[in-house]
């Protein structure tokens, strides 16, 4: 159960830090959950709350997808070190010295070794399709081939590990090294709505392909029951892993 625990993040979007703490209070008496929390929450609450969530107890993934130029992402890892946060995103699309210069600022400005913020670069977003990404964004390759360009550029530059569908973790493993972290967003339970998810896998189909960490929204925080249905997706969880063996 605890290993199951430290895969399974929950993101929180939600657009008050009154209505985060109320979803959180589910978990009175029980072991804090893994929090991510994006765009809203964030700019919602500020650093302060991030800073707060820490104090007691919660591990905090903070998704800003940074992407500058790389004097701009260092500064700004820089503040956000001091927060403790324990995982931040940032575009792998910002290119190798971009990612360079913000592991060097998260090294830097780390508590310890042990507390160093670890980076995660996002390849392509699980909302993103093939004729998007041919039509849109210019890029001819396949999706996989583009996932696994940007991740083997961001291993190369030094993250910790990407953001990528668990369709991809297998290959971006086989490509980089096992201990290359693979982060799966776009987890949906069997049942579960799509939503505006293009690229989504089951809890299963993710831990058999090597994810790291899944990250699991709307299927928790929509649940009528959220503590019920983090606890279903913990057990899908440990039934997978245990078929790893």
């Amino acid at each position: 159960m605890d290993q199951a625990r430290r895969q399974l993040m929950i993101a929180l979007d939600l657009p008050s830090g009154e209505e985060a703490e109320t979803f959180l209070s589910h978990w009175q008496g029980e072991e804090k959950p893994w929090i991510k929390v994006g765009y809203q929450l964030f700019y919602a609450t500020g650093p302060r709350w991030i800073y707060e969530r820490k104090q007691e107890g919660y591990s905090i993934f903070l998704d800003l997808k940074l992407h500058d130029i790389p004097n701009t992402v260092a500064k700004a890892v820089e503040s956000i070190s001091k927060l403790g946060v324990d995982f931040l995103t940032l575009h792998a699309m910002g290119g190798s010295e971009m990612m360079k210069r913000a592991r060097e600022s998260a090294e830097q400005f780390a508590s310890s070794s042990e507390c160093r913020t670890r980076l995660l670069a996002v390849t392509q977003l699980t909302s993103t399709h093939e004729k998007m990404l041919h039509d849109e964004l210019g890029i001819n390759s396949s999706m996989e081939q583009a996932v696994l360009r940007s991740a083997k550029l961001a291993h190369q530059a030094g993250t910790d590990g990407v953001i990528c569908s668990g369709q991809e973790a297998r290959a971006i493993k086989e490509a980089t090294e096992p201990s290359f972290l693979a982060v799966t967003p776009g987890i949906r339970p069997i049942g579960a709505s799509a939503n505006d998810q293009k690229r989504v896998v089951t809890p299963t189909a993710a831990i058999q392909a090597g994810a790291d960490h899944l990250v699991v929204g709307r299927a928790i925080t929509h649940a009528p029951d959220p503590l019920e249905a983090y606890h279903q997706i913990l057990q899908e969880i440990i039934e997978a892993r245990g078929k790893l063996r």
